[in-house]
């Protein structure tokens, strides 16, 4: 787990099934499809996102994300900021879901493109190197 205010989430196939298992009345029902539909509108969206090796991130990324497994401290004030998410790129969830910390860019001034954004869930963990244009999903295991 990267920072302790992640939680995991339960995949939709497992909602279905807690939701059956605990209710089986006909709104049970119509509320774990729903949720497995958003479960998987979810991860269409962080398909369309795209994904990235952990092996493959520049070294500073990876001692952000080390930074974020320990708490910081952290170089600049904004990290661990709420991400917004205004540009609609990332899956849609409420405010205070994704935060922003800062890779830093070896010879800028300022704090430079590059962002890691955490979701609450292990492991979801995105890299932009063009201040959000574009977003890729961490994949730890490759």
């Amino acid at each position: 787990m990267r920072i302790p205010t992640r939680l995991a989430a339960l995949g939709g196939a497992a909602a279905v099934s807690l939701a059956l298992l605990v209710a089986p009345t006909a709104s049970a029902v119509s509320s774990a499809a729903s949720s497995a539909t958003s479960v998987s509108s979810a991860t269409a969206s962080v398909k369309a996102v795209g994904t990235i090796c952990y092996s493959a991130l520049p070294s500073q990324a990876h001692d952000t994300l080390d930074l974020i497994a320990s708490g910081g401290p952290f170089p600049y004030s904004q990290d661990g900021v709420v991400f917004q998410n205004r540009e609609g790129l990332l899956p849609s969830h409420t405010s205070g879901y994704y935060h922003e910390y800062t890779v830093i860019t070896p010879g800028s001034p300022t704090r430079g493109a590059r962002r890691i954004i955490t979701g609450k869930q292990t492991q979801e963990d995105y890299y932009t190197a063009d201040h959000y244009a574009s977003f890729r999903l961490v994949k730890f295991t490759c």
